[in-house]
């Protein structure tokens, strides 16, 4: 019964939080204030011994466990930047993987294309993705990654605006298109490099090919580390 309530409470607070976020930014909408903020922009670090696996997740939550359990047995930690929308009906799986140690950032509240909305648009889908994630997990939320790697000015604007740096990648394993866990290895570790942010997703083909990628890390003398870690944070 206690666990209900609390799950009932928790509920509440986030409609709460989503809802006024959502009357805050119609409100505001009329002002505009843009200017690129690349410096705010990041594809990869300068760690000379780290590298970054990152997780877009909007689906497959069981994936997502089981990545979990994948990097716990390296000693591995990552990023995952995870859709409001995703967040709101995976409360538990999204506390498990920041109790795990690793660290979680926003990936928007729907999945939108950035670049196609005006900065309060883009103030409004990113800032009540944070506000969701940070009322469930207690902390701060420091990331923003746009979903399909869409995003202008305005984008860049809102993110620094919110006080979050914007995520990239220097390697896309794009495993959500190819099944072969050969090819999203090669992609993500062939002539790695320090300080790489590697971009992955809680596909089926992923949970397979992780060990071996894991691996391959190892062997090239470098540790997966959190975004944040290998930006020196």
């Amino acid at each position: 019964m206690k666990n209900k309530l609390i799950s009932v409470i928790v509920n509440i607070a986030l409609c709460l939080v989503i809802t006024a976020t959502v009357i805050v930014g119609f409100a505001g909408g009329g002002a505009e204030t843009v200017s690129s903020d690349r410096e705010n922009l990041f594809y990869r670090a300068e760690n000379p011994k780290g590298v970054s696996l990152m997780f877009n997740v909007y689906e497959n939550t069981g994936n997502v466990l089981e990545i979990l359990d994948i990097l716990d047995e390296y000693g591995a930690k990552a990023t995952f930047f995870v859709g409001g929308s995703w967040a709101d009906d995976n409360v538990d799986c999204l506390r498990e993987i920041a109790s795990r140690g690793h660290e979680v950032g926003s990936h928007g509240y729907f999945h939108r294309d950035h670049d196609k909305l005006n900065y309060a648009q883009n103030v409004e889908e990113i800032s009540t993705s944070v506000k969701l994630i940070e009322a469930v997990l207690g902390t701060e939320c420091a990331l923003f990654a746009p979903p399909s790697g869409a995003f202008s000015d305005a984008t860049l604007s809102a993110s620094a605006s919110l006080g979050l740096k914007t995520i990239m990648w220097s390697r896309d394993t794009i495993d959500w298109r190819d099944g072969d866990v050969s090819l999203i290895t090669e992609r993500a570790t062939k002539n790695l490099g320090n300080g790489e942010f590697i971009l992955m997703h809680p596909e089926d083909v992923t949970v397979k090919a992780l060990p071996q990628i894991l691996n391959c890390v190892r062997q090239n003398g470098y540790v997966a580390v959190t975004v944040s870690y290998n930006l020196g944070e």
